[in-house]
Order: C-alpha cells, then structure tokens, then sequence
C-alpha cells in the first residue's frame, strides 16, 4: 500500500531533529506500530521551543517488534540513552524503530504560526500521515523554502 503522494509528519524534540539532520540519529523509536513502506518522507517537526518543521528525511526501513528488540537493534543509532529509552517505552507491549536516510535541512525552517496561516494545522503528538493536498498547504506556507521543500519531495517521492 504504497501512495506516492502520502509523506509521514513526525515531531521530535528540537535536539533529536538535529541528531537526524545530522546524520547522527539515524533511528527514531516510537511506541506504537508505524506501518510505513520504505521511500516515504518523513517532514521533521521539532517541538518546543523551536515549533517549526525543520526538514525531512526518507524511511528506510521500519522494524516493530517487542522494546527490548527494538532497542537491540537500534540502540547504537537510536541517539538516546538506554535509561531515556526505558522510560519512554515504560508499559509499552510494542516499539517501532525507523531507520530515516537522506535528512535535508531546511534552510528556513516552516514555523507554526506560517503553518496555521495557510490554514488548519496541529502538530501531531507523536506522528500522522500527511497527503498531497496537506504537502501542498506546508509548501504555501514556506515560502522561502517552499521550492526546497517540493524539490526535496519530488526527490524523495517515487513518480
């Protein structure tokens, strides 16, 4: 179930969405099921205090699987410490981790307040799937990295 035209928007706390763009955190754990194929671009929405999306990477490969394996395979490019890791996955039955590749840095990050401009937008808790229409709204709404952004999404988006 592929649509080229759906990409992931995923918030993250600033210092990890630096990590990815660094290339540093090169996995992004979650604690629920995230079923998304390989090739589809993740938009990088960094929290508090930043509150703007401040670039995007593309899905690799997504593994659930319990916590334990999990951080077992991740643990080494999740960009956090196995006590902040425990913590965060504390009751959780299941964890995905998402392995991001070729993180683009936007070069003007979209705020939220430019969000909400071009119309409704809420940052997702945790992450939700964004259609071409939704793409369509954040590129309006950047509009000195608008061209990067389409650019960078029709780079990242299968024709």
């Amino acid at each position: 179930m592929s649509d080229p035209e759906r990409a992931m928007l995923l918030s993250v706390h600033p210092r990890f969405a630096t990590a990815i763009l660094a290339g540093t955190k090169t996995v992004e754990v979650r604690r629920q099921r995230v079923a998304a194929p390989p090739g589809t671009p993740v938009l990088l929405y960094a929290t508090a205090p930043t509150m703007a999306i401040v670039g995007m990477a593309r899905i690799a490969s997504v593994q659930v699987a319990s916590p334990r394996e999990v951080w077992s395979a991740s643990r080494t490019s999740a960009g956090i410490s196995r006590r902040e890791y425990d913590e965060y996955m504390s009751g959780a039955n299941q964890a995905s981790g998402l392995s991001l590749e070729e993180p683009i840095t936007f070069e003007d990050p979209v705020s939220l307040v430019a969000l909400r401009a071009s119309g409704r937008f809420h940052p997702p808790q945790s992450y939700r799937y964004l259609t071409g229409e939704d793409l369509r709204k954040v590129a309006v709404a950047a509009p000195t990295s608008g061209a990067a952004l389409q650019s960078a999404l029709n780079h990242l988006t299968p024709a």
